[in-house]
């Protein structure tokens, strides 16, 4: 009987806990933000004609949700949707980089699971410094399946980037108003891999139902990221896809909404662990590109990790 009442209640409560897990993607531990996440990457995955990002979404978060249960990790972090966000990520990065091949879906589902007990044994270590893991058990994890998908022909690497030295190349930019808005709002949607300024209006609707805190965090930083990279002078096509907003949307999500209290002190400290993060994640892209690997969330955990250590010193974080 106690087998069967357990059944039920996980069956009962597993939509809230998996769409929390797609909240949790930016740290919001809502049901309802998830479920705006996962409209918004439908709308710009089929906009793309990938709509296989969409499905690979679902199934990654479903994966690695069922993977918590299955290893009966505690609940209470379950039920915040801690198993499932990077599982999520797997699933939006599988597709969008490698062949849809059986092969490739094969891996996505191992991929995925692999996030969940990954993020529970590295949380062993993490937890000593009052940090955490963040998304970095999807970087890892994803980082391992894309260098051997050089070598398996099974789920080739054919949206991946060639191997070659990094080279400051200047493409040209559109610089008119309504370009830098869709450059901005691609920043916030590319935290899925959705290159989409729609889905960035989804985005911010979505973590406003939860939090306009984390909402305004997240605009101010994708356009402090735009900044910084445009008078820097980086690469043109990548300003345009939004590629230098994602992670420091999220190190602004996690330094100014999520970690530190609020205070004059914890808002200027997260402005410049924004435009830290930008430059973070061009000396990583610099370094993995002769391996043709994307940096995927990488800039966004190394920045925060830095930034959070040394807040102790400055001010109280919050115990999250």
């Amino acid at each position: 009987m106690a087998l069967i009442y357990t059944l039920k209640s996980t069956v009962r409560t597993f939509p809230r806990t998996l769409f929390r897990g797609i909240g949790q993607v930016m740290f919001q531990d809502s049901m309802w933000t998830g479920i705006l996440f996962t409209i918004g990457i439908f709308w710009g995955a089929y906009e793309e004609g990938i709509g296989i990002v969409a499905w690979g979404l679902l199934l990654g978060a479903i994966v690695s949700t069922l993977t918590g249960y299955i290893l009966q990790l505690p609940d209470t972090k379950g039920g915040q949707g801690l198993w499932g966000f990077n599982g999520c990520l797997v699933g939006c990065a599988f597709p969008t980089f490698l062949g849809n091949t059986v092969w490739m879906w094969l891996g996505l589902i191992l991929c995925a699971a692999m996030t969940t007990w990954v993020r529970s044994g590295l949380d062993n270590i993490w937890e000593k410094w009052k940090m955490s893991t963040f998304t970095f058990p999807f970087v890892l994890c994803t980082w391992f399946f894309l260098l051997a998908a050089r070598l398996f022909n099974g789920m080739p690497p054919i949206h991946m980037g060639t191997p070659e030295l990094p080279l400051g190349a200047q493409e040209a930019l559109d610089m008119h108003f309504l370009g830098l808005v869709q450059y901005w709002l691609k920043g916030i949607a590319q935290v899925f891999l959705i290159n989409s300024w729609v889905t960035g209006i989804f985005f911010l609707a979505a973590l406003a139902v939860s939090s306009l805190r984390a909402t305004m965090w997240a605009a101010v930083s994708s356009a402090i990221a735009l900044l910084i990279v445009i008078l820097w002078r980086g690469p043109g096509a990548d300003i345009a896809n939004g590629l230098y907003g994602f992670s420091a949307v999220l190190t602004g999500i996690a330094l100014g909404a999520t970690y530190c209290n609020y205070s004059w002190k914890s808002a200027i400290w997260t402005i410049i662990g924004v435009i830290s993060t930008v430059f973070i994640q061009a000396a990583m892209n610099a370094f993995f590109a002769p391996m043709g690997l994307p940096t995927l969330t990488g800039p966004f955990c190394l920045a925060t990790w830095l930034f959070l250590l040394p807040a102790y010193s400055f001010f109280q974080p919050k115990q999250n």
